[in-house]
């Protein structure tokens, strides 16, 4: 069986709400072993998986969770998020400069945290299999 990361488990309690979102966002950006580059190829691998359209990645709930990322719509980020097919935004979030790093993972992690919910209230709801559903 496959065991998670430290920041994998934390990424997936906040999903959970066994974390609240602003302090483990906190514990993933202060972390001594903080590695922008991994965290944000776990956090796209998360989205990618959690979003049940494979075809463009694009559904109502993660068009919502956009629009509801904790941070102003006029930040590089979202914008590139708004504007582009997905998988196109995230290949311009990768190239943007270490100053938006922190607004990068801010706008991931609130992503996959409500594509997630979604997927476990859906898909999931009946039980999965994930382990990773299965946190304490």
């Amino acid at each position: 069986m496959y065991i998670m990361s430290q920041q994998e488990e934390i990424i997936n309690k906040i999903a959970q709400d066994k974390i609240d979102f602003d302090p483990g966002l906190q514990l993933l950006l202060e972390d001594p072993e903080y590695n922008f580059r991994r965290l944000f190829t776990t956090l796209t691998n998360y989205i990618f998986n959690a979003i049940p359209e494979k075809t463009h990645y694009n559904t109502e709930t993660y068009q919502n969770a956009i629009k509801t990322i904790p941070l102003k719509p006029t930040y590089t980020p979202i914008v590139l998020l708004k504007r582009f097919p997905t998988r196109i935004s995230f290949y311009r979030l990768a190239e943007l400069p270490e100053n938006e790093y922190k607004k990068i993972i801010t706008s991931l992690l609130w992503i996959f945290k409500i594509t997630d919910t979604e997927r476990r209230n859906t898909e999931c709801k009946n039980g999965c299999g994930h382990f990773w559903h299965e946190l304490k």
